[in-house]
């Protein structure tokens, strides 16, 4: 699957929602399961293509001033946190993810941010993209099994980075933050 028919599937879900597609802290998230509904519309050898490229999608934000950007955010991001932040960023669609992934400090406009950094509700991050995937797999098929012997095969050819890129600085040196991430050190002084 190339990335403009994934991206695609994307915006679908997110056209299903409406104005509540950016918030993944919501306890009544709609966009899983409208992502789940679109996906499970498709070919189970297509949902399997949606996973695999979901990796390189996500794989593609492994960048240290992302990561530094996402532990202004949140307040601190280890290994986990930030494989969460990756797949939510996905899920604000395509022009929010490309946008943060070439500059990390334009997130500082996405609004749930902004909400975030005085204190309100909200979270970037989503537990896993294989959550709506592997969903819409056993409503077609009845069964996971097959899903993930077939993206573990196609995730087998490809070299996937052993280490984010970019250049890495101290997350907590307040100056360092200022000096590469300013509009984010502003919104999250400490």
């Amino acid at each position: 699957m190339d990335s403009n028919e994934w991206w695609g599937l994307v915006e679908r879900a997110r056209d299903v929602v409406g104005d509540r597609a950016d918030d993944r802290d919501a306890p009544d998230d709609p966009l899983p399961g409208a992502l789940t509904d679109v996906l499970a519309a498709l070919e189970p050898e297509r949902i399997t293509a949606f996973a695999v490229t979901a990796v390189t999608v996500t794989d593609s934000a492994y960048r240290w001033p992302l990561w530094n950007a996402a532990y202004l955010i949140e307040g601190g991001c280890g290994d986990d946190g930030f494989m969460d932040f990756r797949d939510g960023l996905a899920l604000l669609g395509r022009e929010t993810f490309s946008r943060a992934v070439a500059d990390p400090d334009s997130l500082a406009d996405v609004p749930v941010v902004v909400r975030m950094s005085r204190g309100e509700r909200g979270w970037i991050g989503y537990e896993s993209l294989s959550v709506p995937v592997t969903e819409a797999y056993r409503r077609v098929r009845g069964e996971t099994d097959s899903l993930d012997a077939a993206v573990e095969a196609a995730l087998r050819e490809r070299i996937r980075p052993a280490a984010p890129e970019g250049e890495s600085w101290d997350a907590e040196d307040e100056e360092a933050n200022r000096r590469r991430l300013p509009r984010l050190a502003a919104l999250f002084p400490d």
